[in-house]
């Protein structure tokens, strides 16, 4: 019995010293929010060529919505995204006579034609609707949907996949979730709603291996017990915030890779900033960046990043505050 203590005891000893050894990792490895971004990052093309400058979320909304699309290496399976996302875009205008809009395609230091083949509806539609953010390197798609997100001009601003897993059209019902919200976000007008694939989960955890059901159960409960409660589906890339809400939350966004959409939903429940979640047709598209095993990895490493960054003062709340 004392031989059974004594062993207890030291894998005690080996946890506690475990745990404050990743605890000083965490903490000594933190990096601020980057917001900084190249010159050329700072320009869009106009269909005739020019170049002109990004605006700033910062300013006043000039259009009803939007619409940002992180891509990289995306040539391919995007331009299914944007004909289904345009065809809906420009019928509603002409319904809606009021309704503006843009769509701001972010290539994340993509090593093929993505920007170019975005750039064939800058010239087919106009600047004032398609505009193309080039990174010069690649940052992740949190940090692509940030730079987009801060250079766009809509009252709205809708995170949008460029595999058009998500039909575009699911956009009315994630702004009924939005407009429905309770309580409603009269004063601050801080407000999100998220689409979600969780009435789906049943299906797909028969379609898939008993390994890859164990990763996910596993991903979901670290984001619950370290990070974001009462949001069944934290991951699917399509999301909408009002300007304010999109100010504050990646203001402050530090993950710039996959598990980027925990940390934004984090810092919106710190802020009580209301969240909605609502169920959208979603439909899995070849091609994916995302490998099984190691992003899953990935992915749970950050979220205890998070978590103990926030808790050890080395990732802080911030007050919006320009890029530059």
């Amino acid at each position: 019995m004392d031989c059974i203590c004594e062993i207890l005891q030291v894998l005690a000893g080996l946890l506690i010293a475990a745990v404050i050894v990743l605890v000083m990792v965490a903490h000594l490895t933190a990096t601020v929010a980057n917001l900084t971004r190249d010159n050329k990052e700072k320009r869009f093309v106009t269909a005739t060529g020019a170049e002109e400058l990004f605006p700033s979320l910062h300013d006043p909304p000039s259009i009803e919505l939007s619409v940002v699309v992180p891509a990289y290496n995306e040539e391919l399976r995007m331009p299914l995204m944007l004909d289904e996302a345009m065809d809906y875009l420009e019928s509603r205008q002409k319904r809606q006579a009021t309704f503006t809009y843009e769509v701001i395609v972010v290539d994340d230091g993509s090593k093929d034609k993505t920007t170019e083949v975005a750039l064939r509806y800058t010239r087919k539609y106009g600047a004032e609707k398609v505009r193309v953010l080039t990174l010069v390197k690649n940052r992740g798609k949190g940090g692509a949907v940030r730079l987009g997100t801060l250079s766009s001009r809509g009252r709205l601003v809708l995170m949008a996949d460029a595999d058009g897993a998500t039909k575009f059209a699911d956009i009315e019902k994630v702004e009924v979730g939005l407009r429905d919200l309770s309580p409603k976000p009269v004063k601050d007008n801080m407000a999100i709603s998220c689409g979600s694939r969780a009435h789906l989960q049943q299906d797909a955890v028969t379609q898939r291996s008993l390994f890859r059901n164990f990763l996910m159960h596993g991903f979901h409960f670290l984001v619950w017990f370290l990070c974001v409660r009462g949001i069944r589906d934290t991951q699917c890339g399509f999301k909408l915030f009002t300007r304010e809400a999109a100010l504050r939350t990646f203001s402050s966004l530090h993950v710039e890779r996959w598990a980027f959409d925990v940390e934004l939903l984090y810092i919106a429940q710190c802020f009580n900033i209301p969240i909605a979640e609502v169920a959208v047709n979603w439909t899995e598209i070849e091609g994916s960046k995302l490998v099984p095993f190691w992003s899953w990895l990935q992915m749970g490493r950050d979220l205890i990043f998070i978590r103990l960054r926030y808790l050890t003062g080395a990732w802080k709340l911030q007050q919006p505050s320009k890029s530059r």
